[in-house]
């Protein structure tokens, strides 16, 4: 894992101080089963709260689908274009961003892995032979209200699908920050 200097700050909504010293940085994946919609939504939601509390020197977020559906002779679709209107609508850009695939190595690479629904944890758990190091979770989990991240591919409800992330990401963050 990749070491920081974390500096305490009022700002960032730590406690205030000179210098904590240096501690990991705390790589955060988000998981969605075509990685188009829900998981680029959250990669970008979760990015810009992290920078508006300017702790962009503690998190590195990335996403990735379970299904190669989205990725097409190796190269991934982009985020599904009313994904990307949503996020343009809170002054969030995702430009360039391309659906890949999951790999077994994520499991070692990140330090937690957080996915929209159960079903997506059960693939992951085939995939990295179970969890033996309590990485996966799901985003809502973090919440008051758990359950699943509304699926906007099926009904076309962007918006709820929005406010789901945004309240699992703020949820998310505030855990990471304490923790």
């Amino acid at each position: 894992m990749r070491r920081v200097m974390k500096w305490k700050s009022s700002e960032s909504g730590l406690n205030t101080g000179f210098l904590k010293g240096y501690e990991e940085m705390k790589k955060v994946m988000f998981v969605c089963w075509g990685n188009i919609c829900r998981r680029p939504m959250a990669e970008f939601v979760f990015k810009k709260m992290v920078e508006e509390r300017h702790l962009s020197g503690m998190f590195d977020a990335a996403s990735c689908a379970i299904s190669s559906e989205e990725i097409w002779n190796g190269r991934g679709n982009p985020v599904y274009p009313p994904a990307r209107r949503i996020l343009a609508e809170h002054g969030i850009s995702c430009e360039g961003k391309r659906a890949v695939q999951i790999r077994r190595e994520d499991y070692a690479r990140y330090d937690y892995i957080v996915a929209m629904e159960q079903h997506h944890i059960r693939h992951m758990q085939r995939l990295f032979g179970g969890d033996p190091e309590g990485k996966l979770s799901l985003l809502m989990d973090y919440t008051g209200h758990p359950r699943a991240v509304a699926d906007p591919w099926y009904t076309d409800d962007f918006k709820t699908a929005y406010r789901d992330i945004e309240e699992g990401c703020a949820a998310l963050l505030e855990y990471l920050v304490r923790k």
